[in-house]
């Protein structure tokens, strides 16, 4: 069975997940996840508020990274997040980008995500676990039950060697960026197991005025188009439209940057428009093969009622 779900970012205020956590629960989405994203607040404080106010919905970083956190600190938060939700966590994994940044380097990528897995699934487990980049010595244990020793795993990637990696460790993939339903087939064959659900978010914003919606949607895509198109094999663009949008870009016009982007590419990189637009987007990742939807932030031209509307308009014409 096809999930929805809605993924944040971690930069609100206290309250605000609660608030738009059990407002989407109420609405009968399935998934909320919080993004890892750089210099947001760590997504563990967004997931326990979620987790204190909802009692159905599943919950999970998309993603915690193995190279600015060791895993046993990832394994550590997935296992709060797990009992304060009651055994509703999953746990998200990605290498992550421009982390040269804050000076962290990432190498190795498949080795970090396959030890990392592995690792917290032996921390939690209470067993020993003996990798080259991480390792958990015989004896050492928790102090502490987990709620489940199994854990649910997704990879966040577009690579085909993760994807091939995580259709050997992973429950989940996803692709985040995107909402261009000819990549799933592409990633499906990348994973090569039918075993392992993929997912699909991008940013999203639904009004009842499908222009100011695309409007805004394209300023907010703006700022990372040229980074997916250069990960899409199926995309086929204007020879000039990314040398104009990394130029404007750079002058910091996102808003000039955005309005290049025609309409009908704005719909692979956005769920765009009004509630039925974006839910005939939706519908067509589902014929593709994709096992949830992601409808990703800013949800709307204001968060409640962006998330009023998908809830309440949109997922009644996909369910």
């Amino acid at each position: 069975m096809t999930e929805f779900g809605l993924g944040f970012r971690s930069d609100k205020r206290p309250g605000d997940y609660a608030r738009l956590a059990v407002a989407a629960e109420d609405s009968g989405f399935d998934v909320l996840s919080v993004f890892g994203d750089l210099m947001d607040q760590p997504p563990i404080f967004p997931l326990l508020e979620m987790a204190a106010v909802t009692t159905r919905v599943r919950l999970g970083a998309a993603c915690w990274n193995p190279y600015t956190q060791h895993p046993y600190e990832i394994g550590g938060q997935f296992a709060a997040l797990d009992l304060a939700s009651g055994g509703r966590a999953y746990l998200g994994l990605a290498r992550g980008s421009w982390l040269g940044q804050i000076g962290v380097g990432q190498p190795a990528p498949l080795q970090h995500l396959r030890e990392a897995t592995g690792f917290i699934r032996a921390l939690l487990a209470g067993e020993p676990y003996a990798g080259r980049v991480f390792r958990l010595a015989p004896g050492t244990h928790l102090n502490y039950r987990p709620q489940r020793t199994d854990v649910p795993v997704l990879i966040g990637t577009w690579g085909a060697r993760t994807a091939a990696l995580a259709g050997e460790i992973a429950d989940e993939v996803k692709i985040g960026g995107t909402a261009n339903p000819a990549v799933v087939g592409v990633m499906r064959d990348r994973i090569g197991t039918p075993h392992v659900g993929i997912v699909v978010g991008a940013v999203t914003v639904v009004d009842e005025d499908g222009s100011r919606a695309r409007a805004r949607a394209r300023t907010e895509v703006a700022k990372y188009v040229a980074v997916v198109a250069g990960l899409d094999p199926t995309l086929d663009l204007p020879e000039d439209l990314m040398p104009a949008l990394q130029n404007r870009i750079a002058q910091g016009d996102e808003a000039g940057a955005g309005e290049l982007i025609p309409r009908n590419l704005l719909s692979r990189f956005a769920f765009a428009g009004t509630p039925e637009e974006v839910a005939e987007q939706a519908r067509a990742l589902i014929a593709a093969g994709a096992g949830r939807v992601e409808f990703g932030p800013p949800h709307g031209l204001a968060d409640d009622h962006g998330v009023h509307l998908l809830g309440s308009r949109v997922l009644p014409l996909l369910r």
